[in-house]
């Protein structure tokens, strides 16, 4: 069985203490308007996907293709659109807005987000060089990568070599990072330690690949019209 993840936004870091007065430092990740707005299915697409945009946006904020996909769908244009693949028992109904009690304290989860980008660094930042020796015999050169080269053959450098270059900015994953909490009043999830991105940055939260899990909402919790008690439709145990 496979649930779906949630699009969140990155808030901080802060510490939270547990019923035994240790410090845990966290993640505040905040799931804001983060809804269902399509689905996938494997008659006509192949797969079983649940579609999930976030941070409602006008219309002539995004890309057309965008803005009329969600006219047709009849659904608001939303900033960030991402699909999450699923089982057929976790399909959630269009327009369902999802919940921080999607995910339980003490399950764990991996993460996704494009890291800070740093621009151009030299070998040593980039990829942990040691650098030259620290000697008067060698001049103006100690953070350099040293050779780079490969002999008369094949006379160029190979592709995939460590050199300077643009560090940071790409997708980064962190795999098993354990739930603190949740506030499900600001709709919120505390993820213990770090996690890849700066402070507004769209986070991608879903179950560990790596673990097992029991006792999740399945296919997620839902807050019933005019109630503020959230209801399960089912709690199963759930194994990756």
């Amino acid at each position: 069985m496979k649930r779906s993840g949630l699009i969140t936004t990155k808030m901080g870091m802060t510490r939270l203490y547990d019923d035994a007065g240790v410090a845990h430092a966290v993640t505040v990740l905040s799931v804001g308007d983060c809804t269902v707005i399509g689905n996938r299915t494997a008659e006509k697409n192949g797969y079983v996907a649940n579609v999930l945009g976030i941070r409602e946006a006008k219309a002539k904020h995004i890309a057309k293709p965008q803005a009329v996909a969600a006219e047709k769908a009849g659904v608001k244009p939303y900033r960030k659109i991402v699909e999450f693949r699923v089982s057929d028992d976790c399909v959630i109904p269009v327009g369902t807005p999802l919940m921080a009690s999607h995910f339980v304290a003490g399950q764990f989860v991996d993460v996704q987000a494009t890291s800070k980008g740093k621009g151009f660094q030299g070998a040593m930042k980039r990829h942990n060089f040691g650098g030259k020796e620290a000697t008067h015999g060698v001049l103006k050169a100690h953070r350099s990568l040293g050779g780079t080269g490969m002999r008369e053959w094949p006379g160029r450098v190979l592709p995939g070599k460590k050199m300077s270059g643009q560090m940071g900015n790409e997708t980064v994953t962190v795999q098993n990072l354990k739930i603190f909490g949740t506030d499900e009043a600001e709709n919120l999830i505390f993820v213990e330690g770090a996690v890849p991105g700066c402070n507004g940055t769209f986070v991608l939260v879903s179950d560990a690949v790596k673990k097992e899990h029991k006792d999740l909402p399945v296919p997620t919790s839902v807050k019933e019209s005019g109630n503020s008690e959230q209801t399960e439709t089912k709690s199963e145990s759930v194994a990756e």
